[in-house]
């Protein structure tokens, strides 16, 4: 995932931003009482009288009415058994069907199998509607098989569930984790301060480039605006609107008093310096507001506390404190116990902020756990190995992205080298090598090279072309180690080859820095990888590598990504790579280089150096997301059509709210009123064992087929009496790696893979000794957490944002704010 213009290959399509997050209060069970649902038979809401339901313009919300030829149906929200791979989905639905001349609606269940088709970064999942299961109990077989027919053929917008909606049900089972092999968890240095504070982090010694016709000289492996000044050796670094100078890159630094140089001025009149004369002259600093620096050579990280560390007790836990006063994420059991902090996804801890610190993931005190939602950094929670949150993180992570690719019409980038190509082995392989001097990733395995480069392998018989995209991959490069600079690209596969004009491939969120480790999604292997330095010419040549530690980064529940960057850690989001080297035109674009999300917009985007596209977490795109139509065809292409399909239809539902999301009450469209109103509210559910069941403030009742109910103290008596379609087989797909031997992504691994598996285990919300009532209590709770998020992403989605804003599963905001230092971030 690498371009012409910077080495640093983990900056993808669903990198997050920071935001507010508004309260999704109107969802919260546990804050406002569930409103009885409706029976069938109920007069409509109408659009005026009714609340919107809640989600996205993506889901419209559940249940969802539709006229068919033979009569009316409303279909209750899926209950999902099983997403195996997240590639094929079965579930279950309660159905209201009322056939046309035919007084009182029927209800029964049915069971749904067929394919998923996933838009992370639209967050909507797209259902192939293959029913295989049914019980109508009031209803004859021929009029069963009409509707399921006619159900099978619904539109696509009628297919699109939110994927918070879903993840909410598969993230409430255990599931088989596999954590990629030999990732670490070396504690980073970490400074802490409570005063203004900058942390200078270098990638390796500074790098100096001189600029044409000026006597400076910049650092291009850092994030600040760090130069040289050629007379005097002094050293100048931009702190926001002001200047700090030393004579030597580990200071001391102090305020600069005197003028600038003059060279400052002199600056080319072009996008690279524009933060930079804005800062000219440059403010004074005073005594109290001068930054303390601190210096690295290898990715650090700094918590910075707004004055004197500041407590609050976290409900519920036993001894569990938030230090509030930061933007990082630290707690501390009891005031006198070890502080934690959680950084890349990973959880250090240490007697005092001073250190030393020593990995904690795998043995965090079982207070974390009881974080609640509410709290303004239960973010956290994705971090937290056996809690929901870490298994939804993990999931989202192993969601494969798709795209067709045109064999003939396929265009791959320009390749250069700093000099004739330089390949080097790659430890742990036998046989692989990676080229050095280049901004690409480029393998060669035999006689053969392979360049991986959005998510698309393309082939060479030589190191500098012509290139062609690759049918198939050799299975030796799926064997190189976390511990190599170009592990990220075992994660990019050929999916399948079918014809001689189309070939798909797939990449999973690790090939964007997104790792699972000790049963969270981390960002990053935890490797420093030092950059490559090359003389000749003009400018030096700097190709760095990724990092894990040095932005702050941060886990986004709303958008399933890591955010990153402090203003503390430098005026461009993140660690080093700055300046950009771009080989064809032999000049540095350092507006290019900005390593962190840009914006403070709700949908935000962010530029990925090594793929030269900006990325936005809303928009659409990924890493896919810009190659064009005509040469590459994006797999998500149906969920995000049927998703703005949405926007098209003109159509309105209204809605009741309950605990468990919207009853579907009303739904007219440009025609006027469609006729599929009566419905039942939107507590009804699916049992497993064929029957329908509602929820009331009495408990729990179970539907006699035509309208009436009865309590269901316990697993029902009577027979299941469920007829199937004649074809129960579902239809996953089976992911394929370069030889097509390698298993499908997310369920195995070869070459480092990891993912999760959910095979062969129970149905979701079914407990030990609940039996249905156990398995309908666990989907209410799973259709409840999922609504709620849904609504709540939503409001995001829809608010400005600041980076605190964005801490909570909840909604809510997080306290404290930080003074720290930094300058604009390019655009």
């Amino acid at each position: 995932m690498r371009i012409s213009s910077h080495r640093s290959p983990w900056m993808a399509g669903f990198l997050a931003v920071v935001m507010a997050i508004p309260p999704g209060a109107l969802l919260h069970s546990q804050t406002k009482p569930a409103a009885p649902p409706a029976t069938p038979g109920a007069k409509p809401a109408t659009a005026a009288s009714a609340s919107p339901p809640p989600g996205t313009n993506a889901d419209t919300g559940w249940p969802r009415a539709a006229t068919l030829k033979s009569g009316n149906v409303v279909w209750y929200q899926p209950q999902i058994e099983s997403w195996p791979g997240q590639k094929s989905l079965v579930a279950w639905s309660a159905v209201s069907y009322q056939l046309n001349g035919v007084k009182e609606p029927a209800l029964g269940t049915i069971k749904i199998e067929g394919k998923t088709d996933v838009s992370v970064e639209e967050r909507v999942v797209s259902m192939d509607l293959r029913v295989t299961e049914y019980n109508f109990k009031t209803l004859k077989p021929e009029q069963v098989k009409v509707l399921v027919s006619e159900v099978e053929a619904l539109p696509q917008r009628q297919r699109v569930i939110d994927l918070d909606r879903l993840l909410a049900y598969v993230a409430s089972s255990s599931l088989q984790v596999k954590n990629v092999e030999g990732i670490k968890a070396d504690p980073p240095i970490v400074h802490n301060a409570t005063a203004p504070a900058m942390l200078i982090n270098l990638d390796g010694d500074p790098i100096w480039s001189p600029i044409k016709d000026v006597d400076l000289k910049y650092a291009l492996n850092t994030n600040w605006d760090l130069f040289e000044y050629g007379p005097t050796k002094t050293l100048y670094v931009r702190y926001n609107q002001s200047w700090l100078q030393a004579t030597s890159i580990n200071g001391p630094w102090t305020a600069v008093t005197a003028k600038l140089p003059d060279s400052f001025s002199k600056l080319p009149a072009d996008d690279n310096w524009k933060d930079v004369k804005a800062a000219l002259p440059g403010k004074k600093l005073s005594t109290k507001t001068t930054p303390k620096v601190f210096v690295n050579t290898e990715p650090a990280e700094l918590i910075m506390l707004d004055g004197p560390i500041a407590y609050e007790a976290v409900q519920g836990a036993s001894t569990l404190l938030w230090v509030k006063n930061t933007e990082a994420d630290v707690f501390r059991m009891g005031k006198t116990g070890d502080f934690y902090f959680l950084v890349a996804g990973r959880w250090f801890k240490a007697p005092i902020l001073d250190g030393p610190w020593t990995f904690a993931t795998p043995s965090l005190p079982e207070d974390f756990k009881k974080i609640p939602i509410e709290h303004p950094r239960s973010r956290v929670l994705a971090s937290i190995p056996g809690t929901q949150q870490a298994t939804e993180a993990v999931l989202l992570a192993t969601i494969p992205r798709t795209a067709r690719v045109n064999k003939k019409t396929m265009m791959p980038p320009d390749v250069a080298y700093s000099g004739e190509p330089v390949f080097k082995p790659i430890d742990g392989t036998k046989g692989v090598e990676q080229a050095v001097n280049t901004d690409k990733d480029i393998i060669k395995v035999g006689d053969l090279y392979y360049m991986c480069f959005q998510g698309v392998w393309f082939r060479s018989r030589g190191a500098n072309g012509p290139w062609e995209v690759a049918s198939t991959v050799p299975g030796e490069i799926y064997t190189i180690p976390a511990s190599s600079s170009v592990h990220h690209v075992t994660y990019v596969t050929v999916e399948e080859d079918n014809d001689d004009e189309w070939v798909t491939f797939a990449y999973v969120a690790a090939y964007t820095g997104l790792m699972i480790g000790w049963g969270c999604a981390v960002w990053g292997s935890g490797y420093y990888y030092p950059p490559y330095v090359g003389y000749g010419g003009f400018y030096p040549r700097y190709y760095p590598y990724p990092h894990t530690y040095g932005m702050g980064a941060w886990y986004n529940p709303y958008s399933g990504a890591y955010g990153r960057g402090y203003a503390a850690y430098g005026p461009y989001g993140g660690v080093g790579m700055s300046a950009s080297y771009n080989p064809r035109t032999g000049t540095y674009t350092r507006s290019a280089g900005a390593y962190g999300p840009y914006g403070s917009r709700s949908a935000g985007q962010a530029y990925n150096p090594r793929t030269g596209t900006y990325a936005q977490t809303r928009q659409g795109s990924n890493v896919y997301g810009n190659w064009g139509s005509s040469s590459v065809q994006r797999g998500d292409n149906w969920a995000q059509t049927a998703h703005r399909e949405n926007y098209r239809t003109g159509t309105n539902t209204a809605g009741i709210r309950t605990d468990s999301g919207a009853a579907a009450i009303g739904r007219t469209g440009p025609g006027g009123n469609s006729g599929a109103i009566r419905t039942a509210g939107g507590d009804v559910y699916a049992g497993r064992d064929g029957n329908v069941y509602r929820r009331t403030d009495g408990g729990w009742e179970q539907s006699n087929g035509s309208g009436g109910w009865n309590p269901a103290d316990g697993p029902s008596a009577e027979p299941r009496d469920r007829q199937t379609t004649g074809d129960r087989t579902s239809t996953g797909n089976t992911g394929q790696a370069g030889t097509r031997d390698r298993p499908t992504t997310g369920t195995g691994t070869t070459g480092g893979q990891a993912g999760v598996s959910t095979r062969d285990r129970p149905a979701t919300g079914t407990g030990s000794s609940g039996g249905q009532l156990g398995q309908l209590e666990g989907d209410r709770n799973a259709r409840t957490t999922g609504n709620t998020r849904t609504t709540d992403r939503g409001s995001w989605e829809r608010s400005g944002s600041t980076r605190s804003g964005a801490s909570s599963y909840g909604g809510s905001r997080a306290g404290g704010s930080v003074r720290s230092g930094g300058g604009g971030r390019r655009r």
